[in-house]
């Protein structure tokens, strides 16, 4: 599964979120993939983090929290 939703405040910037089952090889555990790119570009971020499955549900709680 993967989404894209537009990058507030830039004309082409995109926010692009995918579950990658093995990140780093065979026997790594997924990770929830956030990439940041200001000209659209999902296959190549500007910016991107790897948050492990394990720790999703507190990273969305604390998203939740800054609403």
């Amino acid at each position: 599964m993967s989404t894209t939703i537009p990058l507030s405040s830039t004309t082409k910037g995109t926010i692009s979120v995918q579950k990658i089952e093995n990140p780093y090889g065979s026997d790594s555990k997924p990770v929830a993939s956030i990439g940041i790119s200001l000209k659209g570009d999902s296959d190549a971020p500007d910016w991107k983090v790897h948050i492990p499955m394990d720790n999703l549900e507190e990273v969305i709680e604390a998203l939740t929290a800054l609403k």
